[in-house]
């Protein structure tokens, strides 16, 4: 906007030029604040991140995988820890929005919550190993990767009580977390990860929880897995497929966590950058919710999947109803559940439609050179 009346006195034009730059300002850090968050989740296990390999600007978070728990403290989980954290914080000399987190726990690293919430002196003990950790590091906060409390998970101990002290270990943490942003005014994130499903949200107290965290990253994927099920099935779909015996979808889970006390601009919506291939799929139906059995690769990242699968004699399908791709091999019997630009297009849209916060992803690693899954984002969010 500028003025242009030549009939404003000095002074009213400066008054009125002082107030634009205010409500300029003012409107960018509203639009920051409102910006939809891409989430990157990024897992080099045993290896040095390239810098080819992360864009900043096209991401306004990642969450480093994983540290793991050890005594009671979150403690490094691989050798190439501190170099990875050193070269990811470094990133903010390039994009001054980006934070970097690190996520404890995961799917086998999971076994020490329960001990670890479990009394007000395990749950200090672990809130300070925390925020030396990220002293130490540079972080920017924490994501917790509890899988999952109440539940075994992986093979995980757990009790009746993790219910509600998941619920007092995410406020102890943030009650810190507040009291260093007085101390210093750095601000400290707290993010968790979550199981989509109603088994998680009958362990959890979401409403409470919601109050304490800044996002809930909703883990929309792998509805369907090999050797999980007898059939076939969509792993992340948009909407339910009125076929699908299960009637999974996201936009399910997403109605149920606001249900449940979560509010939308909480709420990350999971895309999987990977998708689940079955063996001996009968050509029938294209392969879908048809029987199959897991195959030598039943994880295939998208990189492969774009590589070896798509024009290389598999046939690409798309499931209007719920707004994914699936790919079938009528000579190899292969059926293939997987994200691409379009279906993500379609998530992005519906992330602005019910005024979520922002998606997440699992794994940076498993996009392809191009960046062709985390671009597709990018343009349909920013």
């Amino acid at each position: 906007m500028r003025i242009t009346s030549t009939f404003i006195p000095r002074p009213s034009r400066c008054l009125a030029s002082s107030a634009l730059a205010i409500l300029a300002l003012f409107s960018c850090a509203v639009s920051a604040q409102s910006a939809p968050q891409i989430v990157a989740y990024v897992f080099p296990q045993n290896s040095l991140i390239q810098p080819a390999q992360i864009d900043p600007h096209s991401i306004t978070r990642i969450n480093y995988a994983f540290a793991n728990i050890q005594d009671g403290r979150i403690v490094t989980g691989f050798a190439d820890d501190p170099a990875n954290f050193a070269f990811l914080t470094s990133l903010r000399n390039q994009n001054p929005n980006l934070t970097v987190l690190v996520s404890v726990g995961g799917w086998l690293w999971s076994g020490g919550f329960s001990d670890v919430a479990l009394t007000q002196q395990s749950r200090a003990r672990f809130t300070q190993s925390v925020m030396d950790f990220l002293t130490l590091y540079h972080l920017d906060g924490l994501d917790v990767d509890w899988e999952y409390p109440g539940q075994p998970g992986a093979g995980h101990p757990f009790r009746v009580e993790d219910k509600h002290n998941f619920t007092l270990l995410l406020s102890e943490l943030r009650n810190r977390f507040e009291a260093e942003k007085q101390k210093t005014g750095r601000r400290l994130y707290l993010t968790i990860a979550a199981g989509a499903s109603d088994e998680f949200l009958a362990h959890t107290e979401m409403a409470d929880v919601a109050r304490s965290v800044d996002t809930v990253n909703l883990m929309t994927y792998d509805d369907y897995e090999p050797g999980d099920g007898p059939i076939t099935g969509h792993h992340a779909p948009l909407f339910a497929n009125p076929s699908d015996p299960r009637k999974a979808s996201a936009d399910a889970s997403v109605t149920a966590f606001e249900q449940a006390g979560v509010p939308a601009n909480e709420i990350l919506l999971g895309i999987p950058f990977y998708g689940h291939t079955w063996a001996s799929v009968a050509d029938h139906a294209n392969g879908l919710y048809q029987p199959g059995k897991s195959g030598p690769a039943a994880y295939a990242p998208f990189s492969t999947i774009e590589s070896t699968m798509l024009n290389h004699g598999f046939i690409r399908f798309w499931d209007a109803a719920a707004s994914v791709p699936w790919l079938y091999s009528p000579a190899q019997r292969t059926f293939v559940s997987y994200e691409d630009p379009q279906s993500i297009a379609a998530k992005c849209k519906y992330v602005r439609t019910h005024h979520l916060g922002g998606v997440m992803f699992w794994t940076l690693e498993d996009d392809d050179p191009a960046r062709t899954l985390l671009k597709a984002i990018d343009q349909s969010l920013h």
